[in-house]
């Protein structure tokens, strides 16, 4: 499980090498909420095509060096050796500060500038939270898919599609 201590660690040294990195995912919900919601076993960053060499130097240095998926240029994850997960979702800057992450069918994904979030009271740059949404279409949501949703719309306002309404 990823924790409160491991996020930050992770983006300290990404943020001391220069490289640029946003919260996504589950972590990127709770950045977006403000607080930990659930565990997490995975962290997944929004990073810079450009720099994905060097992110992965910087997390191997972190005991990030077990390739899990490597599918250029839309996806690469990696894990260490107690079964933590990084997934990083690389995206072609834009000049407005988001960028477009290819996906391996072909199409693309276009991230809006990041937006700001806390992790154990410490701001962090995150994912919006309607591209969160958008970025749990396309899959039959979970348990948690739901859960993160409503705390998501609850927290921020966003608005959600029928498939995450209460049930």
């Amino acid at each position: 499980m990823m924790n409160e201590t491991d996020v930050l660690k992770v983006l300290d040294a990404l943020e001391e090498a220069d490289l640029t990195a946003w919260v996504d995912g589950g972590w990127g919900i709770d950045a977006l909420v403000g607080q930990t919601t659930r565990e997490h076993s995975d962290l997944d960053l929004v990073i810079s095509l450009p720099q994905v060499e060097a992110v992965r130097m910087v997390l191997g240095r972190l005991g990030y060096d077990r390739l899990l998926r490597d599918w250029p240029p839309a996806a690469v994850a990696v894990a260490d050796a107690r079964g933590r997960e990084i997934d990083l979702h690389p995206i072609t800057p834009a000049p407005d500060g988001g960028g477009t992450q290819a996906q391996p069918d072909g199409s693309s994904f276009y991230y809006p500038p990041p937006v700001r979030g806390m992790i154990k009271d410490r701001p962090v740059s995150c994912v919006d939270a309607s591209t969160q949404v958008r970025c749990h279409l396309g899959y039959q949501p979970s348990e948690k898919d739901h859960q993160d949703m409503l705390r998501l719309h609850a927290a921020t306002g966003v608005e959600l599609p029928a498939r995450f309404q209460p049930r």
